[in-house]
């Protein structure tokens, strides 16, 4: 033979003589006792074992054992693609019971009593909205005439967030236009 088969036998026959060194010996006296059978009787097998694993297997499958419980959350089974339906609230009419993301920002106007934001809603309708206005998940916290922008700040219910919200800044030219403009 040649030397690799040797040391390749050399090295299963020393994990072997390892392995079974280290295992636990199993000794007689650790057997679990079963009672002898009484003369004219058979044995019975303990089947408690088995009847608890089967009743556990029915209330898994009849639902009785695991429930789900989303505590607010997204149910993770459902479509991403999906629109999310709110469930007993109706959204107020107008500006009141848009998104941040329904609403373009078309112009920025200035008045006697401060900025207003002219936007589009997601019912091409126009509304005008001050600093400190409330849309459904959010209000707006600044509008800048020189820049054209306006900041929302949308509320998150996302535990994984430190803060629960987000500053969304809407811009009359996007900035990609912008740069092109300017050229």
């Amino acid at each position: 033979m040649n030397r690799r088969r040797i040391a390749w036998l050399v090295a299963v026959a020393a994990l072997t003589v390892l392995a079974s060194a280290s295992a636990p010996a199993f000794h007689a006296q650790d057997a679990p006792a079963v009672p002898p059978a009484q003369p004219g009787e058979t044995a019975q097998p303990d089947t408690s074992a088995v009847d608890r694993i089967l009743e556990q297997q029915e209330a898994l499958i009849t639902g009785q054992r695991f429930l789900y419980d989303p505590a607010g959350r997204r149910d993770p089974f459902r479509s991403l693609f999906e629109p999310v339906k709110v469930e007993g609230s109706q959204r107020p009419p107008g500006a009141a019971g848009m998104l941040v993301a329904e609403v373009d920002l078309v112009g920025i106007v200035k008045d006697t009593a401060g900025d207003l934001a002219m936007v589009m809603g997601s019912d091409n309708k126009s509304y005008f909205l001050h600093v400190g206005d409330a849309v459904y998940d959010g209000a707006v916290i600044a509008i800048d005439p020189r820049l054209g922008t306006v900041t929302f700040r949308q509320k998150i219910d996302d535990p994984r967030i430190i803060k629960p919200y987000r500053d969304i800044v809407k811009r009359l030219v996007p900035l990609g236009d912008e740069e092109s403009a300017d050229e």
